[in-house]
């Protein structure tokens, strides 16, 4: 079958070739997914578990991508709550082989069902940042109706989707980007926008709860923006500032089967919708890690039918 590869981390971008691989098995309580569509986030070549195993082993070629939208295949011995040629979506695991293939052996419980209403471009943009956006809100930041969050990024892939999940919840939604980014954030909901660029961040005042996908000098420059007990949240980095009288938290995302499936329930009723800001080919995925311009939303690689 068809992959993208990775086996040189000095390599970078470069090291990213399109090339045959061996087909997956799959494993006790694993699935093989025939992916359809799948995501991928830029930075994760500099991730160590895009390199090794759980164990510390190398594990190279591996192949990158860990969202995916398909159709189950096989299953693993013991393998439950999934069929054989059931439509599924979800979030592979960081390492094992990824999703920027025809096939990937997955654990069954990081995929959820997918509605056959929703389309597998639209859904593989849901994994990572629709979980991201739930966890960071509401499983770390509480966040409640009536409080204000300030979300970084709300044009991208996380950050737009916070924006929509944060205004449904009835909270005051102040948004972050470029000057560019403006239309996009106020049309998903945002009721006010600062562009990072041309105006004070300081002027937004305090907020209960910050969203950050930045790190650096923003998520510094945010924590004192946190009003007393408030949460500032951030998978940027590891936190090294606090606010005065708040917590700083940094998480990873984690697998979810039910916060999928009500994920895709909000896709099915227009209550969210991801932002997709390029579809590419599986060929072309390598080129798709490092864009010539930059677009909203995210990138897309459409596997099957391409």
């Amino acid at each position: 079958m068809h992959a993208i590869t990775v086996k040189d981390r000095d390599a970078g971008v470069s090291g990213l070739t399109f090339t045959e691989v061996p087909h997956p098995h799959a494993a006790e309580n694993d699935v093989v997914v025939e992916v359809h569509a799948a995501g991928f986030t830029p930075g994760e070549l500099d991730w160590p578990s895009t390199w090794t195993d759980r164990a510390g082993r190398d594990r190279t070629p591996s192949v990158p991508g860990h969202e995916l939208s398909g159709v189950v295949t096989e299953l693993g011995y013991g393998t439950t709550g999934l069929s054989i040629g059931q439509r599924v979506f979800g979030l592979t695991d960081w390492t094992r082989n990824g999703t920027l293939a025809q096939y990937t052996a997955v654990e069954a419980r990081n995929l959820a069902p997918l509605p056959a209403d929703v389309d597998h471009i639209t859904a593989a943009a849901l994994p990572i940042s629709g979980l991201t956006a739930w966890q960071a809100l509401f499983d770390h930041a509480h966040l409640t109706t009536g409080q204000s969050v300030l979300i970084h990024g709300a044009a991208g892939g996380v950050g737009s989707i916070a924006v929509q999940l944060a205004r449904e919840a009835g909270a005051r939604v102040i948004a972050t980007g470029r000057a560019a980014d403006r239309d996009t954030a106020l049309g998903l909901g945002a009721d006010t926008f600062v562009d990072l660029q041309a105006e004070k961040l300081e002027d937004i005042g305090e907020v209960d709860v910050v969203l950050d996908v930045i790190g650096g000098e923003i998520l510094e420059r945010s924590t004192a923006l946190v009003r007393s007990g408030g949460t500032l949240v951030t998978i940027a980095e590891p936190v090294t500032v606090h606010p005065h009288d708040g917590r700083a938290i940094f998480f990873v995302v984690e697998p979810d089967r039910a916060r999928l499936a009500d994920l895709a329930e909000r896709l099915r009723d227009g209550r969210l919708k991801p932002i997709i800001g390029a579809v590419r080919t599986l060929a072309e995925a390598a080129s798709a890690f490092t864009p010539d311009k930059r677009t909203p939303g995210k990138t897309i690689i459409r596997v099957k039918g391409a």
